[in-house]
């Protein structure tokens, strides 16, 4: 077990170093050489996504200002990419050769080193000089007025709704206004949502669609440059904090004092642009009146329920569909509890979503299909399901009934040898085989009572084995209903078979190239894993109660950190396709953080 052991982290270690080779993190300086008193920079980016910067030692200068960090999104030729850049403004104290040495960071589990830099600091620093006027801006050229631009580009983030329930989905839209010309953009932070589940919605025209809009009394140009999903996870006021982003803006000069330039003058500037933040006060359902088969479903629904067959052999197989259709949280739904007769094996449903995120909201619908063998014959019911969620329009809860459906099954096909008889002649019995034996008129080949197998050990030993073999049916019988008796304790076990599940499909979208449906998969794995494994009930899963179970379960800290850093690198996959994030690391963090877990609980 031991060597099986070493051979699969071995293979891990290699596999996360393999993906981890094309990330690196680099250093740079703004200048080698400097005097004594003056500022410099130094950059260490990481051309991806990492975790636990580690500064190198700065002791050798003053520390100005840093670290500070920005992230910035890059699209070349349709192709996303991250990188992360963390800054520091330092200034020389004395003269000497100093070398600073390397910065690390933590990557797929593996400690990435920056290259080491060395400053020369020689003599004082240089006296500041004068700035010397822009190229785009001559000297009999008035600067540019950057004053009003505010009112001229900004982005306003527009809600649905400000005040709804937990669970109800609501749909947040960050709307750009300009005035000003655009020659370029890059994602400086996309908006934290703590407290919500998000699902961004994909557009299929990857070109931002423009439209003409008065506010305030002023003519914008507007487009939607994202829009996300949200539902409340818990209740209580949550913010939705800003989006921020950097344009670059072609801004027009005044003209020249004597010579006019025909075609205009024009000066391009970086701007950053962020949203407001926006209040969304999240009330509970209610508690008096939620029945006890409530698992969490806010919307509006209906059900479908159907079974493939109503008449049936004995041990045949049969499928029993169950159907929620409508909008809402689709995608939090559990499965449906039925209850089919004592004489039936039931199976673990296989789920099928048809689900829409667009403008409007989720939709869709979500199928459980579910595998029933009867083992005897007889006339049974299915009794109807029963499928409980929170309509928001009329503030209550609606309680959904299936169908009822009535199955006959029939004696099931059993191989036995029936012995055909064609008359009483024993030469044509003979015939038929050796099962059928004549009556002995003879009594020479009978033998005493005793010494064959009537009154045997052996005869004993199988005599003794049914009753034996009933009471322990009996007995295994009420341990397996007393082991399936709490609810929680199921699901608790049945965890990491439900998470690896879940990997695995997450798994077969690597290999396919699907990547939203890959980060959608891992992270359905987690919070499933997480929601059964720690018995938190979907409405109340959070980062925050998460963290504050597996800390009361002595999980170490760094187990907690990696989850919420692979939670935030599938929520920012699912924003953007961004290179940097490697998903083959996630998908690893993944499995060591059920695997961590799993040996703590």
């Amino acid at each position: 077990m031991k060597k099986r052991f070493y051979i699969i982290s071995f293979l891990l270690l290699w596999t996360s170093l393999l993906f981890a080779g094309d990330i690196k993190l680099t250093a740079s300086v703004s200048k080698s050489q400097v005097g004594v008193g003056e500022q410099f920079e130094i950059d260490f980016t990481i051309n991806g996504t990492g975790t636990r910067f580690t500064p190198p030692d700065f002791s050798a200068f003053q520390l100005i200002s840093g670290p500070n960090e920005s992230t910035s999104v890059t699209v070349i030729n349709g192709s996303s990419a991250i990188s992360t850049t963390y800054s520091y403004t330092l200034s020389a104290t004395k003269e000497g050769i100093f070398t600073v040495t390397a910065a690390a960071i933590v990557v797929n589990g593996h400690t990435l080193i920056s290259n080491p830099l060395k400053i020369k600091v020689q003599g004082q620093a240089p006296a500041p000089q004068k700035p010397q006027p822009q190229a785009a801006a001559p000297e009999d050229n008035a600067s540019v007025n950057t004053k009003d631009l505010a009112k001229s580009l900004f982005i306003k983030a527009d809600v649905s709704k400000t005040k709804v329930y937990t669970g109800e989905q609501i749909t947040v839209r960050y709307k750009l206004y300009t005035r000003v010309d655009l020659i370029a953009n890059q994602l400086d932070k996309a908006p934290d949502l703590n407290g919500f589940w998000s699902q961004d919605v994909v557009s299929k025209n990857p070109n931002a669609v423009w439209s003409a809009e008065t506010y305030n009394g002023a003519r914008y140009s507007v487009a939607v440059i994202k829009q996300t999903i949200l539902f409340p996870q818990r209740s209580g006021d949550l913010t939705i904090d800003p989006l921020a982003m950097t344009f670059l803006v072609r801004m027009k000069l005044p003209p020249r004092k004597f010579l006019i330039n025909p075609y205009g003058n024009f000066q391009d500037i970086k701007y950053q642009v962020k949203s407001s933040p926006v209040t969304i006060h999240a009330a509970a359902v209610p508690l008096a009146s939620k029945p006890a088969d409530f698992s969490g479903a806010v919307g509006s629904f209906s059900v479908y329920t159907d079974v493939d067959k109503k008449e049936l052999k004995a041990n045949e197989t049969m499928n029993y569909t169950f159907e929620i259709k409508g909008s809402g949280n689709l995608n939090l739904i559990n499965a449906p509890r039925i209850t089919p007769p004592a004489d039936f094996e039931k199976y673990d449903p296989k789920t099928t979503d048809r689900i829409t995120v667009d403008s409007n909201g989720m939709s869709g619908s979500r199928q459980y299909n579910y595998l029933l063998i009867p083992r005897h014959q007889g006339n049974y019911t299915l009794d109807p399901a029963k499928f409980t969620y929170f309509d928001p329009a009329a503030k209550r809860y609606i309680t959904l009934r299936a169908n009822t459906f009535n199955i006959k099954v029939n004696k099931g096909d059993v191989q036995v040898n029936v012995p055909v008889f064609n008359s009483a002649d024993q030469q044509d019995i003979k015939m038929l085989g050796n099962d059928i034996r004549y009556i002995k008129t003879s009594s020479l080949d009978l033998y005493k009572g005793g010494s064959g197998f009537y009154n045997s050990p052996l005869y004993d030993v199988l005599l003794l084995l049914g009753p034996l073999s009933f009471a322990g049916a009996f007995f295994y019988l009420r341990w397996k209903t007393s082991y399936n008796s709490d609810l929680v304790l199921v699901k608790n076990r049945k965890a990491g078979k439900i998470a690896a599940k879940h990997l695995a499909d997450a798994d077969q979208e690597l290999a396919a190239g699907n990547k939203v449906a890959f980060f959608d998969a891992v992270a359905k794995g987690l919070y499933g894993y997480l929601s059964d494994k720690l018995n938190i009930p979907v409405a109340d899963l959070n980062k925050e109660n998460i963290a504050d179970r597996l800390k009361a379960k002595s999980v170490s800290d760094p187990v907690i950190q990696q989850l919420n850093d692979t939670m935030d690198s599938c929520e920012m996959a699912r924003f953007a396709p961004v290179s940097g994030i490697s998903q083959r690391q996630v998908f690893e963090n993944a499995k060591n953080i059920i695997n961590e877990i799993e040996d703590k609980l």
